[in-house]
């Protein structure tokens, strides 16, 4: 386990928020000498706190500017039936994330795609051929006021 004291978080803070930023800035930013900065910026790797570092994407750029959040519950609770549905999740370039949830449905799906022929089609042939999906319930998203994954 590692201390995250005032300096770590203001690494992890500045590096949430840009990702490519240079050491000696990251080391200016946060008061702490490059040599400093950069072992604690390791350290926080080896530790596994940073997992690692992404992109932000245009979604409209890439032809997919239509988002979904999907709640998907399944007839039969079982693992295999589990290990089956998350198997198809993590091989459909359609979604984005997978998450199993408790409540009324086991799973909520990001899905982007280009537009709602592309949902139907991911809709009816990914979803409805998976056994035991039992609901499938989509919510479009209108538009997104914030979204600060990956920031403290």
């Amino acid at each position: 386990m590692i201390e995250i004291d005032r300096y770590n978080a203001r690494i992890l803070q500045s590096l949430s928020a840009d990702g490519r930023i240079s050491n000696a800035k990251l080391a200016n930013s946060v008061g702490l000498s490059p040599s400093a900065c950069l072992r604690r910026v390791q350290e926080l790797e080896q530790k596994g706190v940073i997992k690692g570092y992404r992109a932000v994407l245009d979604r409209e750029s890439l032809n997919r500017s239509f988002l979904a959040y999907v709640a998907v519950g399944l007839s039969n609770h079982g693992i295999e039936s589990q290990r089956e549905f998350e198997k198809a999740m993590s091989e459909s370039h359609e979604v984005i994330e997978c998450h199993n949830v408790t409540g009324s449905i086991e799973y909520l799906l990001r899905v982007e795609v280009s537009g709602t022929n592309e949902y139907k089609k991911f809709h009816a042939e990914t979803l409805g051929s998976i056994p035991h999906v039992s609901s499938i319930s989509t919510f479009l998203v209108l538009d997104s006021t914030k979204d600060d994954r990956g920031y403290l």
